[in-house]
């Protein structure tokens, strides 16, 4: 995986591109010096790290006269050394400017703001490998951009997690279910110690045409909300599902989404109440 340089000028789009490693598992360090950039290799190969990307743009124009000695250094020990930059036209950024309202950081007039960083920065974009235009990219089109030019994967997550009701729902999900209505093992003595992953439990819990029926259609909302979230550029979407105390329908419905739902790489975070769970 390369040791990757993102520059490009001020609302060229670098903070998407950022965003986009990190989400693809790169350790990111923004605005680093090019001096610093031969330890940053050091540190995160002592460490293990395999994807890193590093910025360096008009915000560290003080130490910019060490970029050619900085680069060399660098790439004689990563082959893999790719620099990234982008840009856009004059009037893209200034629209771009106005919306934000940000301030540039060389901080006079905007446009010759974007004149003297084009000049400022022409050394890092005389030696990139790659030179993305993203006058007419959206966010979602840059993002999808750097995925395909580093090979990455957009990897997607659906989260979840079992509670109960009597606990208090959990605030940090995208979606909460209430499967309260499947029967409760809770009043069977022989099922109440047990948990929703027991076998007998879940044979309890969803008896009869009804209760498959729901599941069902459950399992079936949750696959398409999702999904519809994957398609927007979400990595990742999560649904709580509850029960009365959180250790017997709950559980037995998540345990079942997880290997229902398994092509949308269904991690279980966790069964919340489960061991404090009272009335099923």
């Amino acid at each position: 995986m390369p040791f990757v340089v993102v520059s490009g000028l001020s609302g060229s789009g670098k903070s998407t591109v950022l965003r986009t490693l990190e989400d693809a598992g790169f350790f990111i360090t923004d605005n680093l010096p090019p001096e610093l950039w031969g330890a940053m290799h050091d540190l995160v190969e002592a460490r293990g790290l395999d994807r890193v990307a590093i910025s360096t743009d008009a915000r560290t124009r003080h130490f910019l006269d060490a970029l050619e000695a900085s680069y060399m250094r660098l790439s004689r020990r990563r082959e893999d050394l790719r620099v990234l930059f982008l840009e856009a036209n004059a009037d893209v950024l200034l629209k771009r400017y106005n919306f934000t309202r940000r301030e540039h950081p060389l901080g006079e007039n905007l446009m010759l703001d974007f004149a003297r960083e084009r000049e400022l920065l022409a050394p890092l974009r005389a030696i990139a490998d790659t030179v993305i235009d993203t006058t007419d990219l959206s966010a979602k089109d840059l993002g999808n951009r750097v995925l395909q030019l580093f090979r990455l994967e957009q990897d997607f997550h659906l989260r979840l997690m079992s509670f109960g009701f009597k606990h208090a729902p959990p605030r940090d999900v995208d979606m909460i279910l209430d499967v309260r209505s499947l029967p409760n093992p809770y009043y069977d003595p022989a099922l109440r110690p047990k948990t929703g992953l027991d076998a007998e439990v879940a044979a309890y819990a969803f008896a009869g045409q009804d209760s498959e029926t729901f599941y069902a259609e459950l399992r079936d909302f949750v696959r398409v909300a999702a999904e519809r979230a994957r398609a927007t550029g979400r990595h990742g979407y999560t649904v709580g599902i509850g029960c009365t105390g959180g250790q017997h329908r709950s559980v037995a419905v998540t345990a079942r989404l997880a290997g229902d739902l398994k092509d949308l790489n269904v991690d279980v975070m966790d069964h919340r109440d489960m061991k404090v769970g009272e009335h099923g």
